[in-house]
This record gives structure tokens, sequence and C-alpha cells, in this order.
């Protein structure tokens, strides 16, 4: 129902007063506009509102008292009012004296027949704090979700990785939960066959027995020491520990399995087949302090700076050996502090025996580790550069080359360069799209002739003495 079904019999005949009134109690906010727009009286609800300055809005256009965004609302409200539609209601934001704007919800309807129009508005100040509070409260949540499931992430991660297998075991049920790979590996299994199965399964009697009395030691005191424990099939021995926790109003034992007879992991012997190859590589590689001072390298480092063994690089700085000493490891150390990884760092490596190397670094910081340090991965490049375009003439550097000579050479000598290697392509694709014409190519790059052929012979291009021939 959107008006009384009988006002002339249920108000009777109200007078302006009583109407005033009777408005002015139901907003917060009432404002009388007259046909051209303009607010020739207003009520204000509160003494909130007061303090807004809101009488001084009398006299003036009501598109006039609002924020830019808003006086399309307002000439709709005003419109709509004035072609008699059913009225609707419109957030219209005041500019305040006391800084952020007032958002008011407006709904206007004609009254009389002078055109006059009746504003009413509610304060949406508390609604707009309880909706800043409500976004605020949203974002701490998705930051703090944000934040467990990166945790969760994390301790995954580390759950897969971790080289000591860890069944985990639901405390009331005696059941397999998860167990990671390196439990899988040990034990011979597959995770179809591992969870949910129950636990101890797989072992010999004594072993069942002993495995059962460390879960219920771990239950009763939270942690058990060391057994020992035997498989049923092929008779391997494993020392098996437990420790309670509790997840999600759950408590869990956690087993740790490891193998008795001093059997390296698999994922440790992974890591050891992993350090054979990079002694093998035939690019050099090198562990260094996090100031750069090597702790091991393989054969083919050893090989770039012309030593004979290990010992004689370690405790080196990698400086003593790099291109540009006292640039190209700072620059290095600088990008692996503030990035972590260095890829492709085009340099040179400077041998004991005075032989020089073209080189390609890429390296990686390691501060997870329980002793932090650095990586580096170093590539000859010299075949590379030396045949990458035969027969060709080079350009005198490329861009990737220009950057690397900072530090190395003054800031005019390195613009100069790049602006003849620029010149040099404009004239080189110039030539190229107008056929080798020279007096088009001129024409083309706003020279003229005389000056062109100035720059072919400062740049070697074209055959010059044969077109003098011509």
């Amino acid at each position: 129902m959107n008006s009384f079904s009988a006002p002339g019999t249920s108000l009777g005949n109200l007078d302006a007063q009583a109407a005033a009134r009777l408005i002015a109690a139901a907003s917060d906010v009432a404002l009388v506009v007259d046909r051209d727009g303009v607010i020739r009286d207003l009520a204000v609800g509160s003494d909130e509102l007061a303090h807004e300055q809101c009488a001084q809005w009398k006299g003036k256009a009501w598109a006039d008292t609002v924020t830019v965004e808003s006086r399309a609302k307002v000439e709709a409200l005003l419109r709509d009012a004035a072609a008699g539609a059913e009225p609707a209601w419109r957030q219209v934001n005041h500019p305040s004296p006391q800084g952020a704007d007032l958002p008011i919800l407006y709904s206007a309807i004609k009254v009389g027949r002078a055109g006059r129009v009746v504003a009413v508005g509610r304060d949406l100040r508390n609604v707009s704090v309880l909706q800043q509070r409500l976004v605020e409260a949203q974002q701490s949540l998705e930051r703090d979700y944000a934040r467990m499931r990166h945790t969760e992430t994390r301790y995954r991660l580390l759950f897969q990785l971790a080289s000591e297998a860890i069944v985990v075991v639901d405390s009331a049920s005696g059941r397999v939960v998860e167990a990671n790979p390196a439990a899988m590996r040990l034990l011979g299994t597959n995770s179809r066959q591992l969870v949910g199965k129950s636990f101890p399964d797989g072992f010999d009697a004594r072993s069942t027995r002993a495995l059962r009395a460390l879960l219920e030691k771990a239950r009763s005191a939270g942690r058990a020491e060391d057994v020992r424990a035997r498989l049923a099939e092929d008779k391997r021995e494993f020392l098996a520990s437990a420790s309670l926790f509790r997840h999600e109003a759950a408590s869990h034992v956690l087993v740790r399995l490891s193998a008795a007879d001093g059997a390296t992991p698999a994922l440790v012997q992974s890591h050891s087949a992993l350090l054979r190859a990079l002694e093998a590589s035939p690019d050099g590689f090198v562990v260094t302090e996090p100031d750069g001072r090597v702790m091991t390298a393989n054969r083919a480092f050893l090989d770039f700076v012309q030593l004979v063994a290990e010992d004689q690089a370690r405790g080196r700085s990698l400086d003593d050996w790099l291109g540009r000493p006292g640039a190209d490891l700072s620059v290095l150390l600088a990008n692996l502090r503030q990035h972590g990884a260095v890829r492709l760092f085009a340099t040179a490596l400077r041998g004991e025996l005075g032989q020089s190397t073209e080189v390609e670094i890429s390296a990686v910081s390691v501060t997870e580790a329980d002793e932090p340090c650095l990586g580096f991965s170093i590539r000859s490049v010299g075949r590379r550069l030396a045949s990458a375009t035969p027969g060709a003439r080079q350009l005198p550097r490329s861009v990737d080359q220009l950057t690397e000579l900072i530090g190395r050479v003054p800031l005019k000598d390195i613009v100069r360069e790049t602006t003849d290697v620029i010149e040099r392509l404009c004239i080189e694709a110039a030539l190229q799209l107008t056929g080798d014409n020279r007096a088009s190519a001129a024409e083309m790059l706003g020279l003229s002739r005389q000056s062109l052929y100035v720059k072919l012979r400062r740049y070697g291009l074209g055959d010059l003495e044969a077109d003098a021939a011509r």
C-alpha cells in the first residue's frame, strides 16, 4: 500500500503547521523546493545535522548544495516529482565543513498547485559507518584467510618435501589420515594403499604390539620415545617415535619413521645425485657466503679461474675473478638482497694465469637454510657471441651490452655509443626500404646526400668506391 486509503477521513483537515511538524518529525532533514529548484525552506531533525550548517542551504539551488556527482540525482528527483511519478529514494551527498561528505537519502513529492516540492531525507552517516566497518572486517578476514592459506601451503610443502618419513594417525580410530612421500617410499607402498588403513599394518606381531604401545603412550603422555619395528614381508627395521597433536577438535598422532639400518632416505639419495650432477656439469657452479666468499665450487668453475684444487678457491671472494672488480659482485649482491635471484648477468671471468672467458651468471639467494648462502651458475658464452651472425658486420654494441657498461664508463660515452647504434640502425633500415637508393634514403632520413655519404663512410656501409666510379 503506497498511500492512505482515506486520508481525508483519517487525517482530517491538516493545517500547514501540523503538516510541517509531521514532515519534520518523520525525517532527519526536509526541504521545500520551488519550481526553479531553489530551497525556500528547510527543517533539520537533529543537533548533529545542525552542526553541518544546513541552514545555509536556504535560498540556494538544491543542485548547488550537493557534490558534483549528486547533481544528476537531484535533477532526477525534481523531474520525477514534477511529473507526479512514484516517489523513489536516492542517495545524495552534501559537502560538509567537517571534512567527509554528508550522505542523505532523499525522496521528493510535489505538493500544492504552485509547483512546490517537498524532499524528505534520512541521514545515512550511521549506515555509512557500519558499511565501512563491514568492509574493513571483510578485508581483515580476507587477509587472515590469505595468511592461513599461505601458512598451510608452506607447511604442506614442508610435509611433502621432508626427507623424514611421517605418518599421521587418527587417535580415536587408529587409521592413517595422511602420509608423506618419504613414508610411502620407506614402507614400499602408495597413498591409496596406506591412507585409511589401520596403523600399524604390515609389521610382524612383536612390532605391531610395540607400535600400539607407542600410540597408547603418545595418547596419554603426549610423546613417546623410539621403538624398533620390523616389516613382516621384507624384514626391514625402522625406528618409530610418536607425538600427539590436536587439529580441528580432533586428536592425531604424528609417527616418525627412520630406517634402523642407517639407509639413506630416497629424497636424500636424490639430493646426492643432484650434487653429483652439479659437480660434473660443464657449467661452473659455486656456492658462497652472503658476502661472496667461496664455500665450495665444482670442477668447471675451477677450470674457468685456472685453479687446480677447490681448497685454492675456498675462502676467497668471487670478486677476485669477475671481469669488473668491485662492480660486478656489488651489483649481484645488491640484486640478490632485493630480489632473491639474478638471471643471465653478463660479465667475464679472469683466470689466475690471464685467461678471460665471457660468461653469463644466474644466481640465487638461499636464506632459509641453517647456513645462509648464495649459489652462482656460470655459463661460458664466448662461442655463442663469436658465431651469432657469421660473416655479417656487428653493431658496435647491442643495447643489452650498452646497459652492461653502466659503472664501467662515463655516462656521456654510453650516450654517444647508443646514439651511434641507433643512427646506424636507421641508415641500414632506410637503405633496405629504398632498395639501396642513396638519394631516396637521404631524403627519407632528412639528410643531404653529402651527410649521408659521410655517415656511410663512418660506419663502413655500402660500396662507396663503386658509387664514386659510377
